[in-house]
């Protein structure tokens, strides 16, 4: 049950950040605000005709206790029926949005941004081919989803693969479904340069990593080593005259990351800089893990790179995920992004 005495203080604080001046510089935070204040409104709101309600209850048991005259005692008790059926009614109305904000505490405290790593893996081109092949299709769920995607940053193959990139996706329920596709993805199919029609095995990895809240990650700029270069295409040529690409090194951990997909170096810097913060999150959360690693099994330790979680067997058409043992069929489909199906299931089931 919602803490009455709670609310008003936290609605009175509210009030006091709403009225800074300095806030409609961040539109995000204000929006924020202004929502939790508009849902602790109508808390109050509910609880105000609560307390109206019990007195008006409690004025007519007076009544009954004082009233001789048998039409006025039936009309006290008529209306206390009534009353307390109103009562009923916005007692289970708070217990409803109480329960709803517990689950949307929950869903606040999921990352609303996501960076996906996907590396060619054993295979060579076709390694490479597919790899661009899982970006295509993740790229294509985030825009049935209505979810905006970035590349943060890319090395492409000679033949139209990715060796590895790396993007971003944001604004929606990210974090629930996108997180159990870290892993080990393997692919078996005849590649189109394969002239005999066998059929090759090839494998690529992916990363997911919760991109962190401004200021959850605190970065010493003095920690960090930044060299630029000039951008690079399909076997290593390149494609800026000028060195925009962006290469940077954070000393403590020995994290490097870089980024070239942008002509701008100040764009690459801060895409640079936003993997190396969902890299120090994700090596800080692996160490508390391994802590409570005898303790528990964690998602984490369920989604280590090294594993093989998924194949994708076009002959057969069918995309099987060997963590939960089962197997999708229309593998041309669901490579289209239609991946809703497959997620759902390992939400339920992992």
């Amino acid at each position: 049950m919602l803490d009455l005495k709670k609310v008003k203080t936290e609605y009175q604080e509210l009030l006091k950040q709403l009225s800074d001046p300095e806030l409609i510089s961040n539109w995000d935070k204000f929006e924020e605000l202004n929502k939790r204040k508009i849902f602790l409104e109508k808390i109050l709101e509910r609880e105000k005709e609560i307390e109206d309600l019990k007195n008006k209850i409690e004025e007519n048991k007076q009544i009954l206790k004082s009233q001789e005259d048998r039409e006025l005692f039936s009309l006290a008790e008529t209306e206390i029926g009534q009353l307390t059926e109103k009562l009923k009614n916005l007692e289970e109305d708070i217990q409803k949005m109480s329960a709803q904000e517990t689950e949307s505490s929950k869903e606040t405290d999921q990352p609303k941004a996501a960076i996906i790593e996907i590396r060619a893996g054993t295979g060579g081109e076709e390694a490479a081919l597919f790899a661009a092949d899982l970006f295509r299709m993740y790229s294509k769920y985030a825009q049935l989803k209505g979810w905006k995607k970035k590349v943060l940053d890319s090395r492409p193959s000679e033949v139209g693969g990715f060796k590895e990139i790396v993007f971003e996706i944001k604004d929606g329920n990210i974090w629930p479904a996108m997180k159990n596709e870290a892993g080990v993805h393997r692919v078996q199919r005849i590649p189109t340069t394969e002239k005999s029609g066998r059929v090759h095995t090839s494998t690529a990895s992916v990363a997911v990593l919760a991109k962190p809240k401004k200021g959850k990650v605190i970065i010493n700029p003095k920690d960090l080593k930044l060299d630029t270069y000039k951008a690079s295409g399909p076997g290593g040529q390149y494609v800026n005259k000028r060195e925009t690409a962006v290469r940077i090194t954070h000393l403590p951990t020995n994290t490097v990351v870089t980024s070239q997909t942008e002509r701008n170096l100040q764009q690459n810097k801060e895409n640079a800089l936003s993997i190396l913060e969902a890299r120090i999150l994700e090596k800080t959360v692996r160490e508390e893990e391994k802590k409570l690693k005898d303790a528990r099994k964690t998602q984490i330790g369920k989604a280590e790179r090294s594993e093989k979680i998924r194949t994708y067997n076009f002959p057969q058409n069918r995309i099987t995920d060997h963590r939960i043992k089962k197997s999708f069929h229309n593998i041309e489909k669901i490579m289209e992004g239609n991946l809703d199906p497959v997620i759902d299931f390992l939400k339920e089931n992992l």
